[in-house]
């Protein structure tokens, strides 16, 4: 339970930096009539209802196994990070297609209000605090190994970047004067592309762990060095791997001499448990089919 209770402590801390720049960044927007500032405060609106979404789902994954779940409520969480993407996904839709009104409007003879120093201000505070407050959550996501955290790591990380396009685009069009008051909407359909990326990037593993996706290359040939390196096993086979939440499953094949007795065998197995979860993890999930190994095998086979 130490585990969720930094998660929490983590999101809380972030959900209040987001609820104060939300509010800023929409009197920013509205006062100084910056169409980036407001998609802006948009992106950090959304920022903070991941933060609702990470407090929730961490406690459901919280829960230990019980009979509807038997290999626990690991991947809520991974459902939280899928959830995250989807909204940052959503954010960078309104940001694109709101600067790409106003840049069509602009293209239409319309002449665009100019933002004012506020708005400015708003974007450069907002990269400071948001680039902190990254740094913290993806620092204590790898520190807890939280799937959530690191994904809500890089949307804090994702709000900076859009600031600083907001701050690009607003800098510009207040020091170079009027003509140049297109780079406010410019730079939020900037912002907008580049948070498809991002949330892409967030997405992508979330969905493997959903769809039961297989464990990297090397972390597979590293659970095979642990099972052959126990002088009583040969010939480790059908591999599974999956991660759930964060922890992993190990789904196995080994051989082990035949003539030995059955807790003999039980003795083996349970080393090699223990190794593999000294390797991966405690939580790690381990079952291994075992296949005796005759004398006419090993005949055969030389």
């Amino acid at each position: 339970m130490e585990r969720e209770r930094q998660i929490y402590r983590v999101t809380l801390a972030g959900s209040v930096g987001n609820a104060l720049l939300v509010a800023f960044k929409f009197v920013a927007g509205l006062a100084g009539h910056s169409a980036a500032m407001v998609a802006d405060a948009v992106h950090s609106l959304s920022d903070f209802i991941t933060d609702i979404v990470v407090l929730v789902f961490v406690g459901i994954s919280a829960r230990p196994q019980d009979r509807s779940h038997d290999y626990g409520h690991g991947k809520f969480e991974t459902l939280a990070s899928l959830f995250i993407s989807l909204a940052l996904v959503a954010a960078a839709i309104g940001i694109i297609l709101s600067g790409g009104m106003k840049l069509a409007a602009w293209i239409g003879g319309e002449e665009l209000a100019s933002p004012g120093h506020i708005a400015l201000w708003a974007a450069l505070l907002s990269i400071l605090l948001k680039e902190l407050m990254f740094q913290y959550t993806a620092r204590k996501g790898r520190e807890l190994d939280s799937p959530a955290l690191k994904a809500n790591a890089w949307h804090h990380r994702s709000d900076a970047l859009s600031s600083v396009g907001s701050a690009l685009g607003i800098g510009g069009a207040v020091l170079l004067g009027g003509r140049w008051t297109v780079l406010d909407p410019l730079a939020s359909v900037v912002v907008g592309a580049m948070l498809v990326k991002v949330a892409w990037e967030i997405m992508r593993p979330s969905l493997g762990e959903l769809t039961d996706e297989s464990l990297p290359e090397k972390t597979e040939e590293d659970i095979l060095s642990v099972l052959r390196s126990f002088p009583e096993v040969s010939e480790p086979h059908n591999l599974r791997t999956r991660h759930i939440g964060n922890r992993i499953a190990i789904e196995a094949h080994i051989r082990m001499d035949g003539s030995i007795t059955l807790a003999q065998a039980h003795d083996v197995t349970s080393r090699i448990e223990r190794a593999l979860k000294e390797r991966f993890g405690p939580q790690t999930i381990v079952t291994l089919h075992m296949e005796p190994v005759r004398e006419g095998d090993r005949t055969s086979s030389s």
